[in-house]
Order: structure tokens, then C-alpha cells, then sequence
């Protein structure tokens, strides 16, 4: 039965009697059963070809290194092993997988294989150091007295690194608040400045010079520190000379690392800054540093973790001594890394001891200063959050406005 009207046509609907009955459409168990597709996880199949891919290619590595080659070596048969466990993966995922999915799991077992070999060569440094100084390291003495009264020959029971563990501090600490300001500047600058014309002429001057102090060799700091500051302008050799030459390492580090984070602040936040009449200082430092504050924390970490281990600059323009030195601008002054150097090199069983337990106790205030540092960076005051709520709803403001004009565009 159909309807027309002058000047449409319209299409003739099908009677009641031309639709299928219910009876006639096919039952849900008649169906194609649908295959479930499986996201992620790990299935047998691929456990087995990787543990005998893994067995394979350690039965061939044997008898190619024992009974067919004339190799040797730890290093050569583990490289060749590994390898030929490659290989033979690709090989037995092939005549089961597809070439796509060949490539996808032998990309997984490089990225697992080689962050598990990253992890094995830490534990290894790790543990090597801890069998070579526990001897000294389970002994309180070794963190509450100096060697001042020790000598060569004494028992593991007399001396310690006291002494090295304050210089580093306080050299650490004064290269820290050195270069950390000038580093986020810098970094600041670079970023704001580079946007105009005017500002580009300056940045990449500045930019280059950074660059050139990153790959600067730390002997290079310090001689310079040891040239100019000691020798020209008569400073001692001190922890406060030492620490010039460690703001000299730190600050390209910090510099390059916040420069990263400082980019990556969303440009909304600070056009809804400039938005509510804020100007650009306002806006870096109650909006942009605010917001990358982890991200500058890990920059301060990474040169914490550049100067906290440099022993050249330190042993030029600090000297070293055996007793407590507390003011870091008069006479020389020990650093954990001059200890270890000091005392690693010497024929004595127990002086050796103490030099890798100092290394132990370098790694442990290493950890200590960067679980802090994480802990305060990821810590936001009262006075933050206030403002950073409405930055945020001025931005999602301006947002939704620059969507509704591209539509009405």
C-alpha cells in the first residue's frame, strides 16, 4: 500500500505479509561463533618457543665454543648466545606467526632482554662493591670518625669517612645552589626569548655555549677553577673552589634537562595567564615553573648526580685531608669521590676495604638525595593549587572559544 501526493514520490512500503516471520530468522545458536581477540598477556605458545629458543641456542653456543670453535671467553659466549636465541626465536615464531607478529614479540624480547641486562649490570656493581666494603661499611666507626688518627697499617676498627661525607655535602650543596638558578634562567630564557626575533639573535649564542659545556671534559672545569679562581685571584684551595668546578659540570646538565621540561608546559596555561592581565614574569612564575616543577626536580637530580661523583675537578681545587674540615672556604677539604680515589690505589687490605665501603656509602647518599628531591617535587603547596585552579578554568574557557570559532569558520 503506497501514498502519493502531487509532486513527491514516495516508495511503496512492504505489506505486513512480504517481512520475514520470527520463526524464519536464524537462531542465536546458529550463529558464527565470533573469536574473541586477545589484548596483551602472554599465551603458552609463546612461552614454550621463547624457553626453547632459549635452550636451543645455549646447547648450539656450547658445542660452537667447545667442540667446533676455537673461542673462549665469558663475554663472547654470552654475546654469542644471546644472539643465536634471536635467531632461533625468529625462526620458530615464523613457522607458527605471522611476519607481523614475528616482529612485534622479537621487539619485546629485545626491549625485556635489554632492560633486564641493565638491571643485571647494576645489581652486579652494586653487590661487587658490597662484598668489597662490608667489611668496613658493618663497622659504626667507619660513619662517625675520620682518619685523621689512622694509619695504613691499623685495624678496620679505627677510621672512617666522616670527613668525606661532609666536604661532599657541603661542596654538592653550594654547587647546587649555584647552578640551579642559573640553570632554570637559562632554560627560561631560552624558551620565552627564542619566540621572538629580537630574542633569537641572543639564543643561539647562549644555546651553543650550553651545548659545548655539556660535552665539556671535567678536567678541563677544573683547571679553569684551579687557573682563575686559584691561581689569579689567590683563593686557597677549598670546598668552595671545588664547588665552582662542580657548578661548572652541573649547570649545562640542568640547563639542557629544564629547557626540555620548561617546552613542554601547555601554551593555554599561559595565554589564560596573559588572559587575566598577568605579564610574562608572572606568568614563568606562577604559571610555567609551577607546572614543570617535577620535571625541574629531575633536571636538579641529573646534575646532583653529574657533580656528586666528579673526582678531577675536586682533586684540583680542593686538595684532600684526613681530618674534619667544616668551613668549606678555608684549607683543603676531603669529597667522598677523593676518598675512594685516595685509598683504592694503596697495597693494604684494610685501606682498600675502606675505599669501597666510601663507594657504598657515595650510592647510599646518592639515593638518599634523589628519593627526597622526587618526594619535594611531587609535593604542592596550598598557595599552588589556588592557583593553578582558575588558570585552569580560564583555560578550558579559551579552549572551548577556539573550538567555536574554527566551527564557525
Amino acid at each position: 500500500m503506497s501514498t502519493t501526493h502531487p509532486g513527491n514520490a514516495v516508495e511503496a512500503l512492504p505489506a505486513p505479509d512480504a517481512l520475514p516471520a520470527p520463526d524464519a530468522l536464524p537462531a542465536p545458536d546458529a550463529l558464527p561463533e565470533q573469536q574473541r581477540i586477545r589484548l596483551g598477556g602472554v599465551t603458552r605458545e609463546e612461552v614454550l618457543t621463547l624457553a626453547g629458543a632459549a635452550g636451543g641456542s645455549l646447547a648450539l653456543d656450547w658445542l660452537l665454543y667447545e667442540r667446533i670453535l676455537p673461542f673462549s671467553g665469558a663475554f663472547g659466549f654470552l654475546l654469542c648466545w644471546y644472539l643465536l636465541f634471536l635467531a632461533l626465536y625468529a625462526v620458530a615464531g615464523r613457522l607458527q606467526w605471522d611476519a607481523l607478529t614475528v616482529r612485534e614479540r622479537l621487539a619485546t624480547a629485545l626491549a625485556w632482554s635489554s632492560g633486564l641486562l641493565v638491571l643485571a649490570v647494576i645489581g652486579d656493581q652494586i653487590g661487587y662493591v658490597l662484598y668489597r666494603g662490608l667489611d668496613a661499611a658493618r663497622h659504626l666507626n667507619f660513619f662517625t670518625e675520620s682518619m685523621r688518627s689512622t694509619a695504613a697499617l691499623d685495624p678496620i676498627t679505627s677510621g672512617g669517612c666522616l670527613h668525606a661525607v661532609v666536604g661532599s655535602l657541603e661542596q654538592l650543596g653550594m654547587a647546587t645552589l649555584f647552578s640551579v638558578p642559573l640553570g632554570i634562567l637559562t632554560a627560561v630564557f631560552l624558551v620565552e626569548s627564542g619566540s621572538t626575533r629580537r630574542g633569537a639573535r641572543l639564543v643561539k649564542p647562549v644555546r651553543v655555549l650550553v651545548e659545548a659545556m655539556t660535552a665539556l671534559p671535567s678536567i678541563v672545569a677544573g683547571l679553569f677553577v684551579l687557573g682563575v679562581v686559584i691561581l689569579t685571584l689567590g683563593v686557597e684551595k677549598s670546598g668552595f673552589a671545588a664547588s665552582l668546578a662542580l657548578t661548572v659540570m652541573m649547570m649545562p646538565i640542568v640547563t639542557r634537562a629544564a629547557e626540555v621540561v620548561v617546552r613542554l608546559v601547555p601554551g593555554t596555561l599561559k595565554e589564560a595567564s596573559y588572559a587575566l592581565g598577568a605579564s610574562q614574569w608572572r606568568t614563568v612564575w606562577h604559571v610555567v615553573l609551577p607546572t614543570a616543577r617535577p620535571g625541574l626536580t629531575t633536571a636538579v637530580v641529573l646534575g646532583m648526580a653529574r657533580g656528586v661523583g666528579e673526582t678531577s675537578p675536586v682533586l684540583l681545587t680542593a686538595g684532600f685531608t684526613t681530618r674534619l674540615n667544616l668551613d668549606a672556604f678555608h684549607d683543603n677539604q676531603a669529597s667522598l669521590p677523593l676518598f675512594i680515589w685516595n685509598y683504592v690505589k694503596q697495597p693494604y687490605p684494610d685501606m682498600v676495604a675502606r675505599a669501597f665501603a666510601g663507594g657504598l656509602t657515595l650510592m647510599a647518599v646518592v639515593l638518599i638525595l634523589f628519593v627526597t628531591a622526587r618526594v619535594l617535587g611531587r609535593h604542592r603547596t596550598p598557595t599552588e593549587r589556588r592557583t593553578r585552579r582558575p588558570l585552569r578554568a580560564a583555560a578550558a574557557t579559551a579552549s572551548a572559544a577556539n573550538q567555536a570559532a574554527q566551527v564557525a569558520n
